[in-house]
């Protein structure tokens, strides 16, 4: 069944379908058109979002990036970014398949339909002439018989009139017979033309109408099935990104799955851990008995006045640690101000680069001299003399970083054995119960001892203190005071080790603290809450500058100390 048969009196019907068919593909073009900036939208918002909770620093610098979760998170996002492109290629073929396509489609289908639309009417337009034509001949026709018919009948009456004259009578004869004449060609005319109204008629209904009406028929089949296939290029779209999405979402499964909680604790540990000992107990201060003091060092607790101290004596105070505040520390060469175990990770680290860089070196130092040697074998591939800077820098670098795997493995020796010596301290303090505190008898020789060997080693426990330094450093503590007021007589350069500087003659300085009984332990800037302020003089005595006495005295003028001098200026370093 066809239009052109069933339809062939519906022309604005057809027309009014067909009509309705271009709206509905440029209704769908719209449509797929709105669902690409909806996919574009869609695709934009989640690359923002994965941007969004990217990290801002790169992974190397990033010790957060070391943890599973971490890592599993920036799987996701990755995933979640691919995620998105998928949606952006989905709003690209729908783009360029559906509303490129069709919207071209749909212009030729308008053009074409318009055609079938013009030759229709031209063909209407030429029957409705046929008609006007037919209508005329058919009025001429009837006009010229009911002349003929007039002009007979008066022909009729003069002929029959006694008083008509015969040439009135050959007259009305005459006229009667060219009116009935004329009659007879109208008739003609309009058979002919009735004739060719009739053929035409039967052309435009059963020929050139149906024609044209299947060929809209045609048009609109095809514009149906385009349009039925663009509806499945949606479906078809999705399901072309279906496998790499079905990736993604594996991928974040398998992330998810990757979360490993035991190893993250592990990778804090590694991270943070300090390798410093956990801290001793606290010994116990006895102040119900009275301390007896030696006459000289009688004079470091009571002020020239003899007035006692009215903030008493001095104490240690608690520290906040390790739950205060932590001070910024300056980066070194060695990492000395990283906690041990940090620093050992740190210095071997840094060893493994400086070895890869060595090998690097040595490798193309191997590589300069085989090409040298190829060409002094065959001069005319190269000079060999032209390599000499290159082998002169290789063994230039090969001999710094030498020297730096050297500094290096020294350090990081130096690092594990205090790590591996904090390690044994800190068993051996806590793999025995606390001891009860006792009360120990107060020593009256302790000032005496300290003064007939001002030379002796500093004990174990200054030993430990130096060693909780840089990590104490760490954490807020109480400013620490000064406790006396020192005075330099000769002028000395300082040395690059801890708690050494240089000093120039009369320069003042305060004392920080006691250790062992002299003042050797350090210098503060600040006033502390203490009242003693003494003087320390430093005099030789000897022949020669090689050999003598140092004498540390007190404003009172006793010796608080001998020895050999480079010796006690090095302890003197350690306050100024």
């Amino acid at each position: 069944m066809d239009w052109g048969t069933e339809l062939w009196d519906q022309f604005e019907v057809i027309e009014r379908h067909t009509q309705w068919g271009l709206d509905l593909l440029d209704k769908y073009v719209k449509f797929v058109k709105e669902r690409t900036e909806v996919e574009q939208s869609y695709a934009k918002q989640l690359r923002s979002l994965v941007k969004k909770y990217l990290p801002k620093r790169s992974t190397k610098d990033d010790p957060e990036s070391k943890f599973s979760q971490q890592q599993s998170f920036m799987q996701v996002l990755q995933e979640l970014n691919d995620f998105a492109g998928q949606r952006e290629l989905v709003a690209e073929n729908l783009t360029v398949q559906v509303c490129l396509e069709l919207a071209k489609y749909s212009q030729d289908i308008k053009q074409e339909r318009k055609m079938h639309f013009q030759e229709g009417r031209r063909a209407q337009q030429q029957l409705e002439n046929g008609l006007k034509q037919l209508e005329n001949s058919k009025r001429k026709f009837e006009r010229d018989c009911r002349e003929a018919e007039k002009a007979a009948q008066t022909a009729e009456r003069l002929d029959q009139d006694i008083n008509a004259t015969k040439a009135d009578v050959e007259k009305a004869k005459q006229q009667a017979h060219v009116r009935s004449h004329m009659a007879e060609e109208s008739k003609n005319e309009y058979a002919a033309q009735l004739q060719r109204f009739n053929r035409d008629q039967a052309h435009f209904y059963f020929t050139e109408m149906p024609q044209i009406f299947d060929k809209l028929q045609d048009m609109d089949e095809r514009r149906t099935a385009r349009l039925g296939a663009s509806y499945g290029l949606l479906s078809e779209t999705e399901l072309q990104v279906m496998p790499i999405i079905g990736k993604c979402l594996e991928g974040m499964k398998v992330a998810a799955a990757a979360v490993d909680p035991k190893n993250d604790s592990q990778v804090l540990i590694g991270l943070h851990k300090s390798g410093f000992t956990r801290p001793g107990d606290v010994e116990f201060e006895d102040f119900s008995q009275p301390m007896t003091r030696a006459p000289s060092d009688s004079s470091l607790g009571v002020p020239p006045d003899g007035r006692p101290d009215p903030r008493g004596p001095v104490r240690n105070r608690p520290k906040r640690w390790p739950f205060g505040k932590k001070n910024k520390t300056v980066a070194t060469e060695d990492f000395s101000h990283l906690p041990p175990e940090q620093r050992r990770k740190k210095l071997k680290q840094q060893l493994e680069e400086r070895g890869r860089e060595l090998q690097k070196e040595i490798d193309q130092r191997e590589a300069l001299k085989k090409m040298k040697d190829v060409y002094e074998k065959t001069p005319q591939m190269g000079d060999p003399a032209s390599l000499e800077p290159r082998i002169s820098e290789t063994l230039g670098n090969i001999e710094r970083l030498k020297l730096e795997v050297q500094k290096y493995e020294m350090w990081l020796a130096e690092a594990e054995n205090r790590v591996l010596g904090n390690r044994g301290d800190s068993l051996g303090r806590h793999g025995r119960p606390p001891e009860p505190p006792t009360v120990a008898p107060p020593d009256t020789n302790n000032c005496a001892s300290d003064k007939e060997s001002p030379e002796a080693p500093p004990s174990d426990e200054g030993t430990d203190t130096s060693i909780y330094t840089e990590f104490e450093e760490d954490f807020e503590e109480e400013p620490a005071f000064p406790i006396g007021h020192c005075v330099a007589v000769y002028q000395f350069e300082g040395e690059k080790e801890v708690g050494k500087r240089a000093g120039s003659s009369r320069q003042a300085c305060n004392l920080a603290s006691l250790l062992g009984g002299g003042p050797w332990a350090s210098s503060a800037d600040q006033p502390r809450a203490f009242s003693l302020r003494l003087t320390l003089h430093a005099h030789w005595h000897g022949g020669s500058p090689g050999f003598g006495l140092l004498y540390l005295g007190l404003d009172s003028g006793l010796p608080f100390g001998t020895g050999d001098p480079e010796r006690v200026l090095s302890r003197l370093h350690l306050f100024f």
